[in-house]
């Protein structure tokens, strides 16, 4: 039974990737920008994860946190720009399912490899027959989603 709540909501913040790259999308082509409909989002997605701070009461961390944060640790952003800049972009043109199961493939293979190598701090978990087979199993999936 606790299993089925955080599985409820994991399932829920993929059905919420897949509306926000539908609606970024769709407000490309209202603003005729990728980029603006990309600043749009990050936008939006500032203000609900400030308001969420303030709800939650959380104080901003102490300046000396700040300064020994790994340089490394600040890119996420960099990162999450790239996928909704390119969700943008490839979206209208692959169509929401490709494109959701090739993220997850991306997901998938590039996480084995974190997980293998132990990379940005993760411990290692090396590569076994069954993850094997799991990425065999998505990629099959993916040839079958795209069709």
């Amino acid at each position: 039974m606790l299993f089925l709540i955080p599985s409820a909501l994991a399932v829920l913040a993929g059905t919420s990737v897949v509306t926000q790259q539908i609606l970024n999308a769709n407000l490309r082509g209202a603003l005729a920008s990728a980029a603006w409909s990309g600043f749009a989002s990050y936008f939006v997605g500032l203000a609900c994860m400030a308001a969420l701070a303030v709800a939650l009461r959380d104080p901003p961390p102490a300046l000396a946190v700040l300064l020994r944060t790994p340089w490394w640790a600040w890119t996420g952003g960099m990162f999450g720009a790239i996928f909704i800049g390119l969700a943008i972009v490839l979206v209208p043109q692959l169509g929401a399912a490709t494109f959701i199961v090739l993220v997850v493939a991306g997901q998938m293979l590039a996480s084995v490899a974190f997980d293998h190598f132990g990379w940005l701090g993760l411990e290692q978990r090396p590569v076994d027959l069954s993850r094997l087979l799991g990425i065999v199993l998505l990629v099959g999936g993916v040839i079958l989603i795209r069709r």
